[in-house]
């Protein structure tokens, strides 16, 4: 493929000296930050876990950081602007499934204090168990990291006229750098700069948006009410299409399975210095991404209001449903004034490096402590565990880098990421559902259930796109369902299999 294929367009005029100087601050800015924590991340409970000592403000933000990427720097706005704001639903699920990580998730990982997410689950059911979740996390990041690098190269093509490759290049050895010098503690930091960068660049672009409307923000909103932009779609039972309730339900799920079991947020849970510093994390994180994620949707309204009056201004290429996604970069590049389109520009930047460096940092915290420290070296000293986790950050974020670039091969990289997720995501979740609500379920009970999960996952996924798969036996459920399906299926088979196994209760005689 080629790399310019996708944004032909040439370098914009907009992008001002003042925009250069803008993103080169802030690249200096986050790596000074790495740089700055070096001597705090010389051993593997400072690289891992920050010796457990950072207010819960600076992890709630990193958190929310964490949560948010460049696809939905991207993605959102692309979403309201092609439709309506169907997709903030799954914001909606963010107050209870906060609610539900504070009240117990957050207690469990803390009480036992394990820098690994998956060690319980040896614990609990098994070395299988343990390496099975950690490998479809490991899978998942790399491919997750790969993904975002790509899809931010992608509106940087359009913004500054770079090759993709290079851009990927950048942003891999950049990352990879000040991750692997500051650890989890410059990870946290940065995190925190980024997200307040990109806060304020999405906060920034919706006002500028609302106050460009020829008739003010009432012309705005008229004209989005009147294309019904503000729907949350529709409330029926079917299972087929994105009703309101079907993406409620995916939104649960998904941000369960990120509270409960994704390595990232165990890191941050055991980061902060107290019980209590850990708990305003997690409903700080959980709590601001859902006015975040509506300013996203906002700026997709405002773009369609924007074009709607100005039509004359958006090329009928970009009016295509399927390059909805680079309608928000577009107009970064030809209407924001200089400056503001070098703060959005480090906003797309920010909201990649901060999951990609998130993915990192507890990637190699799961090969060093769930593999290097369980089969290779059981008696790893202190400097032994550090040189590891270093060289597999590297390692990782070499990986990752060349995952993004063979992206620039695949037909759709956005479809190709969802469907990895769908197939790694919803056992990890299931399983720890199951240890976690019954002390009665075994090994093999488990193991069932995992087994049934995920042959539903892989039907659900693959069987509505594999050519020749006999129609009457295709998935007829909407994507969102594959992960709340799975899930379903592991518990229910593991409880079933557990009551179904139970030994008889001797008779009193």
């Amino acid at each position: 493929m080629n790399p310019g294929r996708h944004f032909p367009m040439a370098p914009s005029p907009h992008f001002a000296p003042l925009d250069g100087v803008v993103l080169t601050v802030y690249f200096l800015a986050t790596l000074a930050v790495g740089l700055s924590f070096w001597r705090r991340s010389r051993s593997v409970e400072g690289y891992t876990a920050a010796n457990r000592s950072l207010p819960g403000w600076l992890t709630g933000l990193s958190i929310l950081g964490t949560y948010v990427s460049s696809i939905s720097f991207l993605a959102l706005p692309g979403k309201a602007f092609a439709d309506n704001w169907n997709p903030f639903v799954f914001s909606l699920a963010m107050p209870l499934a906060t609610w539900i990580a504070v009240k117990w998730f957050l207690p469990f990982y803390r009480k036992e204090g394990h820098v690994s997410a998956y060690l319980h689950l040896e614990e609990r059911f098994g070395p299988w168990a343990r390496m099975y979740a950690s490998a479809c996390y490991l899978a998942t990041q790399v491919v997750r990291m790969g993904a975002v690098m790509y899809l931010m190269a992608l509106p940087m093509n359009v913004l500054l006229g770079w090759d993709i490759r290079w851009i990927i290049l950048a942003t891999g050895v950049t990352v990879t750098l000040y991750t692997f010098i500051g650890g989890i503690v410059a990870v946290i930091w940065t995190d925190a700069i980024q997200t307040v960068v990109l806060i304020g660049g999405a906060i920034a672009c919706a006002a500028i948006m609302t106050f460009s409307m020829p008739g003010g923000p009432a012309q705005l909103f008229e004209i989005a009410e009147a294309n019904n932009k503000f729907s949350l779609g529709g409330f029926g039972a079917g299972l087929t299409s994105s009703t309101f309730w079907v993406v409620l339900l995916y939104g649960l799920v998904i941000n369960l399975q990120n509270f409960g079991i994704d390595q990232n947020y165990v890191q941050r849970y055991l980061a902060s210095k107290s019980d209590s510093e850990a708990r305003k994390s997690v409903w700080l994180g959980g709590l601001l991404y859902l006015p975040l994620s509506a300013v996203f949707f906002y700026i997709g309204t405002a773009l369609f209001a924007y074009y709607t009056v100005h039509a004359d201004q958006l090329p009928d290429v970009y009016r295509d449903v399927a390059r909805s996604d680079s309608v928000f970069p577009y107009f970064i590049v030809t209407v924001l004034p200089p400056g503001v389109t070098g703060l959005l520009i480090a906003s797309i930047f920010a909201a990649a490096m901060s999951t990609v460096s998130s993915s990192l940092n507890s990637s190699a915290t799961i090969l060093v402590s769930d593999y290097y420290k369980r089969y290779v070296n059981r008696q790893a000293t202190e400097v032994q565990s550090m040189r590891m986790l270093i060289v597999t950050t590297v390692v990782w974020g070499a990986l990752g880098t060349v995952i993004g670039l063979a992206m620039t091969q695949v037909r759709s990289a956005l479809d190709a990421w969802w469907m990895l997720a769908g197939i790694f995501g919803g056992g990890t979740l299931g399983l720890f559902l199951l240890g976690f609500l019954s002390k009665r379920v075994t090994s093999r009970a488990a193991l069932a259930g995992v087994g049934v999960g995920v042959i539903v996952i892989l039907w659900m996924t693959l069987s509505p796109k594999l050519a020749g798969f006999p129609e009457a036996m295709r998935s007829p459920f909407h994507g969102f369902l594959i992960i709340v399906f799975g899930t379903a299926a592991i518990l229910i088979v593991g409880l079933g299999v557990t009551a179904f196994l139970k030994p008889p209760v001797a008779k009193r005689s």
